[in-house]
């Protein structure tokens, strides 16, 4: 992570998904001004934990200011599934053609509705989309600093020990981004892990149906329950699992699959998982910055200056409803 000289504390920013004038609004906020082309703080350096682009009005306004900073030393940016996504997206696949294009992520409706506003903002400029897509091959995919640690979904202690061994970084390049589509590979487990987190695939053929319409046969689960035993205790999404199913009994494989982070561990930042309402800790050492920005929600950050727990009243946000002009309608959370 580079760093200009002088950063004395982080702000962590949540997921920003295109809402480039609340971005502004908050990092002003928080003590930035912008100048040579930059937000600059005196004393602090910015985090971003990734999403930047997709869903919003302003997708290519928030990126081009989110590299800015990482250019000048006043920012780091963590790779998101959005930013991952994306790379699979426009990637060919080595089997594709001029004739027969094939690319690593499939291009169905379902994916290109989520990518389909990144695309079109960035229709007439197709030089510097490249740009980008070659500067997120470069993102870090989880950071560890001295008293934090940063990941967009999920931090896995094994997964991401594994990587630091085999690769000795924190990054992906080609290879091993064409390698990630294959989820039996060490970068496809910890690119799933990493970017989309746990998730848990229900018993029995049993699905459930979420508010977007889309049928699912697993549901996302958190990392923090000491002893959990019904999906209820895990269950962390924005739709909640039918009252039948949340009750249910995990048997010891889906426990098997889970792992606990602990509170001693060090404070951990993570994205992604659409939260509301008002920003909390989710324990005393783990904080989600995610508070639904497209959404009409909240653009978050938590001001991080090496406290060991972490505290509710170093959250500091703006809300998007009135700040964010030409957002589209309340949509689903529909995510992947």
């Amino acid at each position: 992570m580079a760093t200009r000289d002088g950063a004395q504390g982080f702000d962590l920013v949540g997921d920003i998904h295109g809402c480039a004038l609340t971005l502004r609004l908050l990092l002003q906020k928080l003590g930035y001004c912008e100048s040579g082309g930059a937000y600059r703080h005196p004393t602090r350096h910015a985090i971003f934990v990734g999403d930047v682009i997709d869903r919003g009005p302003r997708i290519r306004e928030a990126l081009r200011l989110v590299k800015a900073m990482v250019d000048a030393g006043e920012g780091t940016l963590i790779m998101g599934n959005h930013e991952y996504n994306a790379l699979c997206y426009c990637t060919p696949a080595a089997t594709s053609t001029p004739q027969t294009p094939v690319f690593l992520r499939e291009h169905s409706p379902r994916h290109l509705r989520l990518i389909g506003d990144t695309l079109e903002q960035y229709r007439d400029y197709p030089g510097e989309w490249e740009e980008m897509l070659q500067w997120f091959l470069t993102l870090p995919l989880f950071l560890e600093l001295e008293a934090f640690r940063v990941v967009h979904a999920c931090w896995d202690p094994e997964l991401i020990a594994q990587y630091l061994q085999q690769y000795g970084c924190n990054h992906l390049d080609e290879q091993r981004l064409r390698e990630s589509v294959d989820k039996t590979t060490l970068p496809g487990r910890l690119m799933d892990r990493l970017t989309r987190g746990l998730d848990i695939r229900l018993p029995d053929g049993l699905s459930v149906t979420s508010r977007d319409g889309f049928v699912r046969h697993f549901f996302r689960a958190h990392f923090w329950s000491q002893d959990p035993q019904t999906y209820n205790d895990v269950v962390f999404q924005p739709d909640p699992l039918p009252e039948a199913i949340a009750h249910r009994r995990m048997n010891d494989d889906e426990k098997a699959r889970l792992f606990h982070y602990a509170e001693e561990q060090k404070p951990l930042f993570i994205g992604h998982y659409w939260r509301c309402g008002q920003p909390r800790t989710l324990t005393a050492n783990i904080a989600c910055l995610d508070y639904s920005a497209v959404k009409y929600g909240k653009l978050v950050a938590y001001r991080m200056d090496g406290e060991a727990r972490l505290c509710n009243s170093k959250f500091v946000w703006v809300d998007v409803d009135l700040q964010e002009p030409g957002l589209p309608e309340r949509e689903s959370d529909a995510d992947d």
